[in-house]
């Protein structure tokens, strides 16, 4: 109580000082008395908000004395306190953003958004820090005063708008962040924006805008889900031009069952400047999973487009054996194209389409299995598949297939045999002559073993020999008669009484053994026709004297006289002929030594042509020896000794 009268009653005191020792000493009231006292306001609101702990007195006292001191002091301490709106209140009535840092943090931490607008409008007017006037454009956001912070936007501001526009989109506050990201032109957080705005038109132009695939993919993803398909449509045109964001974006829409709608998307990529192989490719394996009917088509206009192994796979898969025929043949594996036709014919078989996969498979055993194929289903159109096949199959090969014991076939291959037995080759004749002797048709029959020669007579004409049909019997007649069998032949003409035939057979054989033993047989059996006909056909086999024999022993001279005056006629002919050679012939050598005789001797030293026709045996005679001991005329040289 002595503190206070004294501080009352006296003036003349260092104020200072003494209240400095009053806090000191714990005579709090006391220092805020004296500062009071002296005007020291802003000593003495410390004093009340730190020594005395009294926020409220310090309110009353700022109140009264209201100087932007003491408001500032009260304000710092009030914030401490964690009185934000009171401490906001007396940094505004002192005008003092000083301490803005920590207002904006306090204040965003505990939520009170509305009055930190207040402040920050109050510390704008004396500060420009871009701190400042980011936590403004965010306060806006937070308290939803859009309207504010268009005008805010539209002014002059050194705020990070994309911070802003990040922590607002964060916070889910959309339009906010929309006027925040439209503000600095930035079109890929904006597009992201208006996805959660459901805005989804102006997301795709701002997309367009940002041109930036990932965008693209936020707003297609979103578009999606929203099943707006049209702008979905116009995003993933974007995306899918990109070949390593096609397959998920078909994942996406094939997850949800969207069928229709990828389909639709690939078809608008087709006309795209940057399409890719891997559009048309995918598109492919779409259609073979849910629209098969479109594939054929998809394929003959872009075959050459797609990875067509890939598409194989898919077809072969979804069962569409006609396209994947088609792709085979595109990809020039014509050996799996015939095989794939083969397997699945009821879908994928075409005669003319196979005649010319056929003949460019590789893999020789492929027309083998065709034949066989042909035989179980399509046996009408066998002689079809040969002829183009003709050139690469083996002949007998194709011959052993159609003429087993089990299942006789060779009917179905008639005009293929008939095709190739110029060639010639035994297994091919032996099949077309076995086949035209089960058709009875001898007269082709006859042609044939004519023709061509390659193939076992003998047992072909054993064949014939038991025949029911005379014809064929003949035709056995003759085989042996091909093969100089000169009995057979014989035997079976006289059997079934192929006179004629006998007859001629015994002139081919050129024998008079033969012919004469064929001669005494019509003598036995009385066939005087046959024996004049053989004394005519076999003329030159037989001999005279034979027939002369026969005709005188079994009374056969009016039969055996026209023979007889041939044979004359024949021995009058041939004697004039040589009697007319044998004159030609004096006449010949007659000359030749006349002319011979005119010849001079130009070397009578023994090699002129008299000496070579006097010599034995075709040689000269011996030289004349001259006395120089040579066999040569001396010369006169003028020397004594030669």
């Amino acid at each position: 109580g002595k503190v206070v009268n004294y501080i009352n009653k006296l003036n003349n005191y260092d104020a200072q000082e003494i209240a400095r020792i009053a806090v000191e000493h714990g005579l709090n009231e006391e220092a805020f008395s004296i500062y009071k006292k002296h005007g020291e306001h802003a000593q003495a609101i410390n004093v009340l908000v730190e020594n005395i702990a009294s926020i409220d007195r310090g309110l009353e006292y700022a109140t009264k004395i209201n100087q932007p001191q003491v408001w500032s002091r009260l304000a710092k301490a009030q914030l401490d306190g964690l009185r934000i709106k009171d401490s906001i209140d007396s940094y505004i009535k002192a005008q003092d953003p000083s301490n803005f840092a920590e207002v904006i943090e306090l204040a965003n931490r505990a939520g009170k958004h509305d009055d930190l607008v207040r402040f920050l409008q109050m510390s704008r007017k004396s500060l420009r820090e871009p701190k400042i006037d980011t936590e403004l454009a965010y306060a806006y956001a937070k308290t939803d005063r859009l309207h504010d912070m268009e005008d805010f936007l539209g002014m002059t501001n050194v705020a990070d708008i994309l911070e802003v526009g990040e922590k607002c989109f964060n916070d889910e506050l959309y339009q906010a962040a929309k006027l925040l990201f439209q503000s600095i032109s930035n079109w890929a957080r904006l597009a992201t924006t208006l996805i959660y705005l459901g805005e989804n038109q102006a997301a795709v132009e701002s997309a367009r805008k940002a041109g930036n695939t990932q965008v693209w993919k936020q707003v297609h993803h979103a578009c999606i889900e929203k099943a707006e398909f049209r702008l979905a449509q116009i995003c993933g045109l974007n995306i899918i031009v990109h070949a390593e964001e096609l397959g998920k974006i078909i994942a996406e829409y094939e997850k949800r069952g969207y069928f229709d709608e990828v389909l639709q998307l690939l078809e608008g990529g087709l006309s795209l400047e940057r399409a890719h192989m891997g559009i048309f490719t995918e598109l492919a394996i779409l259609y073979s999973k849910y629209r098969p009917e479109k594939l054929m088509e998809h394929l003959k206009l872009f075959v050459s487009r797609i990875n067509i192994p890939k598409v194989i796979k898919a077809t072969e898969k979804a069962h569409l054996w006609s396209e994947l025929v088609f792709l085979y043949i595109k990809y020039d594996e014509y050996d799996n194209a015939a095989l794939a036709m083969m397997e699945r014919a009821a879908d994928a078989w075409d005669h003319n389409q196979f005649k010319e996969i056929i003949v460019k498979a590789a893999n020789v055993e492929i027309y083998y299995k065709a034949l066989t194929f042909y035989l179980q289903e399509q046996p009408l159109l066998l002689v079809d598949l040969l002829t183009v096949l003709t050139p690469r199959i083996d002949h007998t090969r194709v011959v052993r297939m159609f003429s087993q014991s089990n299942n006789d076939n060779l009917p179905l291959i008639r005009s293929y045999l008939m095709a190739v037995q110029h060639l010639n080759i035994e297994a091919v004749n032996t099949a077309y002559n076995q086949l035209l002797i089960e058709e009875e048709d001898y007269k082709t029959l006859r042609d044939s073993i004519d023709s061509f020669d390659n193939f076992d007579s003998i047992s072909l004409a054993s064949l014939l020999e038991r025949h029911e049909l005379l014809e064929f019997r003949r035709l056995a007649a003759h085989l042996y008669k091909k093969n100089a069998k000169w009995d057979e032949s014989l035997s079976l003409s006289k059997q079934d009484k192929l006179f004629k035939d006998a007859i001629v057979t015994a002139s081919v054989s050129a024998s008079t053994e033969v012919a004469e033993d064929l001669l005494s047989y019509f003598v036995d059996i009385g066939n005087k026709e046959c024996f004049a006909a053989m004394l005519y056909v076999c003329f030159d086999l037989i001999r005279s004297d034979v027939v002369m024999e026969l005709s005188w022993q079994h009374g056969l001279n009016d039969f055996y006289m026209p023979y007889k005056i041939q044979r004359e006629r024949s021995l009058v002919a041939k004697l004039s002929t040589l009697e007319k050679e044998l004159q030609e012939v004096k006449t010949r050598a007659v000359k030749k030594e006349e002319t011979e005789a005119e010849v001079p001797i130009i070397n009578p030293g023994g090699f002129g042509p008299k000496l070579i026709e006097a010599g034995g045996m075709g040689m000269a005679p011996p030289p004349m020896m001259y006395p120089n001991g040579t066999g040569m005329v001396p010369h006169m040289t003028g020397f004594g000794g030669f």
